[in-house]
């Protein structure tokens, strides 16, 4: 699971040629010391371009500008790091600046007090704060705390679809669920899947009950889960939600053999593309991909895209959305008060500099810094880099993907109840009560 995470967690270059390896959350490269040599702060980080070359140069910035606070950079693969990083920190010897994901693992290490308390840091450089994402904050924050700061790019999931097919049926993209379960009547009539879907990878199906949950319920239904609220699986709203989808998997609303279909080979973008299924769900990533592998789909204006469908009587904004709202780097609680002064100047000066911004942008990315529609607006696909930009900034809640919200030993259980989900072989009280059993674990 971690390497299938690991490598589509990426808002992907739209010029790179392969797009799984792309964004720094690959698995690619070999791990070795970065960036400035000396004592003082530490920071680990991941192999991978772009964000490699972009991590060591701002590190370098930062260390020729503070010669007496400089921070010593190591990378490490993706996997070698999740292994060391978890080490590190029940040793008391991890980095002064750990890099992660948010979510349940830094829940985990924030209640083991391992990470520094950075709320009243925040409150006290309130510009810091102002200058990012409000949504990127969520997945930092524990018990009203917030232990991290936004980094990087983000990844929302999109909603996309074949303009081409649409033009053919002569129909518009859905903005209900209603509207949805009638595409899927008229596509399956033409003879064209409706949706695309690469069900092998389970977390691809995930992505559809977080949009439902928070359709039907608002963002209340899952943060009683994160919360470990008992029976909070069985919330009403939770298992109309997954009742909604098993309605939609029997009206064949998903491409017949969905369940062997696999993300990491692009396989499901191929369908869209190709024009043998009509819309896809999907990380925003994807559109380096499907831009890259297309054939002059994207570049003709073929692929077009829109915000989740709403639900009749549902209580979730429209306007909510789901995915990656960042990445994260926390303060060890075990480093000393110079290196704590040090890891706090870089977040504060060091990180999203102009130089810093602009070669996120200019590699196809959507820093989680407000104020660039002007530099997104520059670029060749600034409708797209805009949409993703907008939607991110003013999302009311964004709902970090749920297999890095809970913990691993939750983050499993729900995939393999999604996966039987979704070919029929549990219903949704089936899987509301196998989830319940995972809460506060």
């Amino acid at each position: 699971m971690e390497q299938n995470i690991a490598s589509r967690r990426s808002f992907l270059s739209l010029a790179v040629v392969a797009p799984l390896a792309a964004w720094g959350l690959s698995a690619c490269g070999t791990s070795g010391p970065g960036g400035a040599a000396g004592s003082g702060a530490t920071m680990w980080s991941l192999t991978g371009q772009p964000n490699e070359g972009i991590r060591k140069n701002t590190i370098d910035a930062f260390n020729k500008a503070n010669p007496d606070e400089t921070i010593k950079l190591t990378f490490f693969q993706n996997d070698a790091y999740k292994t060391k990083i978890k080490t590190a920190i029940g040793a008391g010897q991890a980095p002064t600046i750990i890099y992660g994901w948010g979510g349940g693992t830094l829940k985990s290490y924030a209640e083991a007090g391992q990470v520094e308390d950075l709320t009243s840091w925040f409150e006290a450089n309130p510009d810091v704060k102002a200058r990012l994402f409000p949504s990127a904050f969520g997945a930092a924050t524990v018990d009203g705390k917030i232990y991290a700061i936004p980094t990087q790019t983000v990844a929302p999931i999109i909603f996309f679809y074949n303009k081409e097919l649409f033009a053919k049926a002569n129909v518009q993209p859905p903005k209900t669920w209603a509207d949805l379960m009638s595409l899927v009547k008229t596509f399956n009539g033409m003879g064209i899947a409706p949706i695309s879907l690469g069900g092998q990878s389970r977390w691809t199906s995930m992505m559809w009950l977080e949009f439902m949950f928070d359709r039907v319920g608002g963002p209340e239904v899952f943060n009683d889960i994160f919360a470990g609220k008992a029976n909070a699986w069985s919330n009403p709203a939770a298992l109309e939600a997954l009742t909604k989808i098993q309605e939609l998997v029997s009206a064949n609303g998903f491409i017949k053999g969905f369940s062997s279909i696999t993300a990491d080979s692009n396989a499901d973008q191929a369908l869209l593309y190709t024009g043998k299924a009509a819309m896809m769900l999907h990380g925003a990533w994807t559109y380096g991909g499907m831009k890259n592998d297309g054939g002059g789909f994207v570049q003709a204006g073929k692929l077009g895209w829109v915000d989740f469908p709403t639900v009749e009587g549902g209580k979730g904004d429209p306007k909510d959305t789901v995915g990656n709202p960042a990445n994260y780097q926390s303060i060890s609680a075990k480093a000393s008060a110079a290196e704590k002064e040090t890891a706090k100047k870089f977040f504060k000066d060091g990180l999203f500099t102009p130089a810093e911004i602009a070669a996120y942008i200019s590699n196809g990315g959507v820093p989680i810094v407000t104020g660039i529609e002007g530099k997104l607006a520059a670029t060749d696909d600034k409708d797209f880099l805009t949409y993703v930009y907008t939607q991110s900034k003013d999302a009311p809640n964004f709902q970090q993907s749920w297999d890095q919200a809970l913990s691993p030993t939750a983050a499993e259980a729900l995939l393999n109840n999604i996966d039987q989900l979704f070919v029929k072989s549990i219903t949704p009280e089936q899987f509301a009560s196998n989830m319940n059993a995972t809460l506060g674990k």
